[in-house]
């Protein structure tokens, strides 16, 4: 389907869908409707298109990978090794720093209570994440995440974790809750919160009022239910930010109302 192409066309180059909504002359919502496939676009809309993807009219009416995208990683010391030099792609590392404060400030707010054990943090972390992508389309973490059994996992957890612990920063624990064995980490040092914006830090403690309560299974099942972990389909798919924009009405934490129309 052109809808599925254009969705991937525009993830694959890190645009967002009020970017389009602009180039296009047209409200977000507007654009949400061609990249679900219930709005057929315009010929002068398909021009925009293609001249915004870098390839003809025909290549993107035919849904043809004209050329192969080179990746760089923006702060790698690796020379990029040039397939086809035509088009570059640009991705920004993520913010490991933030991670490492957002982390503590958690443990710091919640981290004692009995339910905080490891699913829970991550969970947690992936609604921060993607809630604040969802309402101000931009990136908090911007950790990558995949779909498991239990719900969305992190996977820069781990590394973090165990760099942290190194450095004396956080301590791993063991313990039990409601007779099962917990995960739990504590904070060895507080959190430089001059790396996290006044809005960031509001947002973390809406999320923490609104979820810190929820046990190990609540908050999974939540997440379960979410569209971008359904979306991913098999586990160990990575999910998308992208698909916070199609979440229902009990995952949804942005008022649509309020936007242009």
């Amino acid at each position: 389907m052109l809808s599925k192409f254009i969705h991937q066309q525009r993830t694959s180059r890190n645009l967002t869908q009020e970017h389009l909504a602009l180039q296009l002359n047209m409200s977000r919502p507007t654009y949400m409707q061609i990249e679900r496939g219930t709005r057929e676009i315009t010929v002068s809309e398909a021009k925009k298109l293609a001249e915004i993807f870098g390839m003809t009219l025909e290549d993107f009416l035919m849904q043809r990978e004209p050329i192969e995208p080179v990746v760089t990683l923006v702060g790698s010391k690796r020379n990029p090794v040039a397939r086809k030099p035509e088009m570059r792609i640009n991705v920004p590392q993520k913010n490991m720093r933030k991670f490492k404060e957002v982390l503590l400030y958690i443990l710091e707010r919640v981290g004692a209570r009995p339910n905080i054990g490891e699913t829970v943090l991550y969970k947690i972390l992936y609604f921060i994440d993607f809630d604040f992508y969802e309402k101000f389309e931009e990136q908090l973490i911007g950790a990558t995440y995949v779909k498991n059994k239990y719900g969305p996992t992190p996977v820069e957890f781990k590394a973090i974790v165990e760099e942290m612990e190194k450095k004396g920063e956080i301590e791993r624990v063991k313990s039990s809750y409601f007779r099962y064995e917990q995960k739990k980490y504590l904070p060895r040092r507080q959190p430089d919160l001059s790396v996290l914006s006044a809005r960031e830090l509001g947002h973390i403690d809406e999320e923490l009022s609104r979820l810190a309560h929820m046990s190990a299974n609540e908050i999974s099942n939540y997440s379960h239910e979410d569209m971008p972990w359904r979306a991913a389909e098999k586990n160990g798919n990575q999910l998308e930010y992208e698909m916070v924009f199609y979440r229902d009405h009990k995952h949804s934490v942005r008022s649509y109302d309020d936007d242009p129309l």
